[in-house]
């Protein structure tokens, strides 16, 4: 499996050239209100992603006491937006917003997160995740892949794209036995593990020689350092590392979503 930095590099640089040829640059907006360090971090990187490709940021910032009535104007505005290309509500939002009603109202052609039901747009870790493997020849068709979290943001996509791809899927969660966890676990092919909890995967179990897996998992310690939820030497093919992971991907898939964006709203 190629690294992951160098791939997303690699795949950022194809993005530049193809929006050096374009007279009009895709623009992204990015609408947060959360103080959220990890927010706060995937913001300011997406923001020099499209820097460094050529494409148009834009941050609006939004104070925590808003209104759910406000918001969605906000987004109105941005969903009738000519100029705008394609958006991002980011997410935690504060108690007082529905965060369910807010992804149902960024239009679907603009919903580069695919968090809207009706979005034409993978969800941005899963693609992620997905382009990465098909660009490394993995082997989908026939094969046992667990994921570990049910989160509407990963667990569930995933399932739903890995089944897609003909494999056996399986959805571990907290009340998932520890006798049927390790032997799905051990079974896998393919690992997929979203759920917080710095460390949870480890070598207690006998991995399969081929399998691989996808760290999601971002924990902070009490001195700002990234961990993923699993330990950093597994006994498999391949794990993403954390940092520099499953994130870069993410990141890079959002871009992607943008120019595919782009493309359909301007007939190209």
């Amino acid at each position: 499996m190629q690294e992951i930095r160098e791939y997303v590099t690699i795949k950022k640089e194809q993005i530049k050239a193809y929006v050096g040829t374009l007279t009009l640059k895709p623009k992204l907006v990015i609408v947060q209100v959360n103080e959220d360090k990890a927010s706060c971090a995937y913001v300011n990187g997406k923001l020099k992603d499209l820097n460094e490709i050529g494409a148009i940021g834009e941050l609006i910032k939004l104070d925590t006491s808003i209104t759910q009535e406000e918001l969605l104007n906000v987004i109105k505005g941005l969903n009738e937006d000519e100029t705008v290309d394609g958006f991002i509500v980011q997410m935690p939002l504060p108690s007082q917003i529905d965060e369910e009603i807010i992804k149902r109202s960024v239009d679907p052609i603009k919903d580069v997160d695919g968090f809207n039901p009706l979005s034409t747009y993978l969800s941005a870790t899963s693609k992620g995740i997905l382009t990465y493997l098909e660009d490394n020849n993995f082997e989908f068709s026939g094969k046992n892949a667990v994921i570990l979290g049910r989160s509407n943001i990963v667990g569930r996509p995933m399932h739903d794209i890995l089944l897609n791809k003909n494999m056996n899927v399986t959805i571990l969660h907290s009340k998932t036995s520890e006798e049927d966890r390790k032997f799905y676990i051990e079974h896998a092919s393919l690992i997929v593990v979203a759920i917080g909890k710095k460390y949870y995967l480890d070598n207690r179990y006998n991995y399969r020689d081929d399998c691989v897996v996808m760290d999601v998992g971002i924990n902070r310690d009490i001195d700002n350092h990234l961990y993923g939820d699993c330990i950093p030497t597994l006994n498999v093919k391949f794990q993403s590392p954390v940092p520099r992971g499953v994130g870069l991907l993410t990141r890079l898939s959002l871009t992607l979503n943008l120019i595919e964006c782009y493309k359909r709203r301007h007939n190209l």
